[in-house]
């Protein structure tokens, strides 16, 4: 007897019922047993368009006619073979339910599916099921436990591991992110959940018109260890009240976030107008748009509302905004700021960020290229408000004196903003052009770009030769400083006991190339002092120089800075580099002969709001006891006349000289540009820190921040990652090794870094602005 439960069988029985037009009888042993059989092994023998050779016989009519009542119940019996379920939770046919979640609808649906069906056909059978008349073409299919978009949709559920217990979602891939601005202000975006973070900042920086996006990064918001926990109501309301204050739309609005939404009609935020033809778009004077609205921002939601606002300074309007923020304490609460940077190489739901949440917008590595004021009024407010934040929360240290200087550009920037644009553009065409030129000599020069041309006409190495004192300190030993003949050539300094042992050999010698400037100047205590740790085979050797005025001291820094960085005198940087540290100084200088200054302008400042809470609490120890709640009337016109002083040394500039003067000051400060970890180093048996800058790498005492060892990226010939154990090591010239594991935050987010900056120093002014996303990739994402 010839059965029919395989595929064998029915091609069998397909041959017996149509040989020779159904001549003879059926197969012995045919009977519904069959039915068994897949449907698809028997769609062949449905004979609804047979065409006989000849015409037909009354029995062989009457064997047609009973193939197919047989056909018919098999297809009778299949279909309720089509609802039995097996043990396994498969169904006898082959199938098995996939459960799906729709979140627009928050509705669960259930499909019958094969392995062998690929992630289109389980969409489009998702949304035929649904019958809801919508645009899903933004939707795509999210897998909750192993927390991956099912983006490749030729893929099948096979070649994804997905089973009958798998719980996907179908989501869409734009969504509304609450995302905080370096000032401080909230705005709504949509922003491609499912693109890495890499790109989706690229395409928030193209809305807000910001460019070289790759300077910025996406941060958790840190949490104050201080403070006890609180639901997540109370945090958010908390930040609204502390940090919203101040319209950011068209005053009178009644909101305090600016919806950036999609275009009419799409899914996508707006691109903005990315100045890749580098044409004009801020006036340098004031940074408000040269070209129309519409052109400026395109059909953006910005361009409804006030373009120009985020180039627009908000000054804080209440100083208990300031004293309630987070300031870390200590390096190791900075460190611990540095947990919350995402992977740049990971969507965001792989990252568990949700719909909504708040997260911080900042700039992540300190190397800011090409910065324009014709191209980046956005930007160069942005990096400012970052800056202006990071003094008056103490993030970075200063002086009483550079705190003075930052308050005063911040109290001439806030006035500059208020005022109406139509008195800047009243300006003649002459004044705008000497702007211009000034703003020229100003710009800043960047790190990591293309290596400076040595000028032409040059014919000798320049050099630098004077009295200075030198201090080599030691343990237990009190500050004395010895009087040298020294000369500063190459990037070396000798040192002779007078000018006229000059020609014989020196009494010490220093190569600078590779070490630590860190400048100490006190203007009132005409302190010009210059530290310098200097990198040896066992460590950093301190030397301390001192200069006896404000121009020998701006020479000779200008020189070691260069020289550290393996460049000369000769190098063109090196005048401009003077020229900004004297006018660094001099911003800083007293007014001996202050000006009468009218009350109500006085009345306008609030000191509170424009000087950090230390240097405040350093006046406030001068008062008298009793007065607690209030700082007494002397002592804030005190710190007001101070920084009314200091306010005369830049009350010239214009609004876009003031922010760009504010940045390169900021840049100046000794601890700019410094990333921390906390790391353990291989052989030590301490915590420490790991500092990362744009150009090198520093181990770091973790109690008193200084420097113990710096390893220049020049001389990187390698770095790796041990993923097992999260150990990263850097390997340099000369056979030095160094390891290290980070202990409070993934190694990924230092190799992040490392990766970066090698990145971002392979950028030219020459090149095209597009981004080379895979190089990226390539150098920061790693492997596991």
């Amino acid at each position: 007897m010839q059965t029919l439960g395989s595929p064998v069988g029915v091609a069998d029985c397909a041959g017996h019922c149509l040989q020779s037009n159904f001549c003879g009888s059926p197969p012995s042993g045919l009977s519904h047993s069959f039915v068994g059989c897949s449907w698809s092994w028997l769609g062949h023998l449905l004979f609804k368009d047979f065409v006989p050779r000849a015409p037909l016989s009354s029995s062989r009519s009457a064997t047609l006619l009973t193939a197919r009542r047989l056909l018919d119940s098999l297809q009778e019996g299949a279909m309720a073979l089509d609802g039995i379920r097996m043990p396994d939770g498969c169904y006898a046919d082959g199938t098995w339910e996939l459960s799906v979640h729709v979140t627009d609808l928050s509705r669960d649906v259930t499909l019958r599916v094969t392995g062998e069906v690929h992630i289109g056909g389980v969409m489009l059978k998702l949304v035929e099921k649904l019958d809801v008349k919508k645009d899903w073409s933004d939707h795509a299919l999210w897998w909750e436990k192993k927390r991956t978009w099912l983006l490749k949709t030729h893929w099948t559920l096979d070649k994804y591991g997905i089973q009958a217990d798998a719980k996907l979602q179908f989501t869409p891939q734009h969504k509304l992110l609450r995302l905080q601005l370096p000032n401080m202000k909230y705005v709504k975006v949509k922003v491609n959940f499912s693109d890495r973070v890499f790109k989706a900042v690229s395409d928030i920086c193209k809305t807000f018109n910001i460019r070289h996006p790759e300077e910025l990064s996406l941060l958790k918001k840190p949490r104050d260890p201080t403070k006890k926990k609180k639901k997540k109501l109370d945090d958010q309301s908390e930040d609204e009240a502390l940090e919203l204050e101040g319209p950011l739309i068209t005053p009178g609005s009644g909101t305090d976030v600016l919806y950036i939404g999609p275009l009419k009609g799409s899914i996508y935020s707006s691109p903005g107008l990315y100045s890749k033809t580098m044409t004009p778009t801020y006036d340098a004077h004031d940074g408000s748009p040269l070209s129309p609205t519409s052109a400026w921002f395109g059909d953006s939601a910005l361009s409804e509302g006030n373009p120009g606002i985020l180039a627009v300074s908000q000054p804080i309007t209440s100083p208990e905004i300031l004293a309630k923020m987070f300031k870390p304490q200590a390096l190791l609460d900075k460190a611990k700021i540095n947990q919350g940077w995402l992977d740049s190489s990971r969507s965001l739901m792989e990252q568990d960020v949700k719909e909504n949440e708040a997260l911080l917008l900042r700039f992540k590595y300190y190397s800011f290229f090409d910065l324009n004021p014709k191209y980046d009024a956005i930007r160069i407010n942005q990096l400012y408000e970052q800056a202006k934040w990071a003094i008056l929360l103490e993030e970075i240290e200063c002086t009483e004196e550079e705190m003075m200087m930052f308050a005063a550009l911040q109290y001439h920037i806030n006035k500059l903003s208020i005022m109406t644009s139509e008195n800047h553009l009243n300006n003649s065409d002459k004044e705008v052009d000497e702007v211009d030129a000034a703003l020229s000599d100003l710009e800043i020069t960047l790190e990591g770009g293309k290596t400076s041309t040595i000028l032409g006409d040059i014919t000798s190495i320049p050099e630098l030769a004077d009295y200075i004192k030198v201090f080599k300190p030691k343990k237990l030993t009190l500050k004395g400083y010895k009087q040298y003949w020294c000369t500063f050539k190459d990037t070396s300094i000798s040192c002779y006991k007078s000018k006229e042992e000059s020609s014989g050999t020196p009494a010490h010698q220093m190569n600078l190339r590779g070490c630590e400037v860190t400048p100490d100047v006190n203007i009132s205590g005409q302190k010009f002092n210059i530290k310098l740790l200097i990198p040896v085979a066992d460590g950093m050797n301190e030397i301390w120089l001192r200069c006896d005025n404000e121009k020998q001291y701006a020479h000779w820094m200008a020189a070691c800075r260069l020289a550290s960085k393996g460049k000369t005198m000769a190098d063109s940087s090196y005048n401009p580099e003077v020229q900004n540290i004297l006018s660094f100084l001099k911003m800083q200088h007293l007014n001996p002969d202050p000006q009468f200054i009218p009350e109500q302008i006085t009345a306008d400042i609030n000191p509170e709001c424009l000087v950090s809470p230390r240097y405040l609490k350093k006046y406030k120890n001068k008062q008298e006891k009793g007065c607690k709640k209030q700082m007494p009337g002397y002592i804030r016109d005190l710190i007001t006349a101070r920084i009314l002083e200091a306010h005369q040394n830049v009350a010239q500039m214009s609004l876009i000289e003031a922010k760009m003067r504010f940045i390169q000051a900021w840049q100046s400060l000794p601890e700019f540009g410094i990333t921390h970890f906390i790391a353990r180093f291989q052989g030590g048996k301490k915590e420490e820190l790991i500092g990362i800058a744009y150009n090198r790498l520093i181990r770091m005492d973790a109690g008193t921040g200084d420097a113990i060892k710096t390893w220049r990226f020049s001389n990187m010939k390698q770095w790796n990652v041990n993923w097992e154990i999260k150990m990263v090591t850097v390997e340099f010239a000369d056979e030095v090794r160094l390891s290290f594991i980070c202990t409070e935050v993934d190694c990924k987010v230092v190799h992040e870094f490392i990766g970066g900056y090698i990145f971002l120093s392979t950028r030219a002014k020459d090149q095209n602005e597009s981004l080379d996303e895979e190089m990226f990739y390539k150098l920061t994402s790693g492997w596991v």
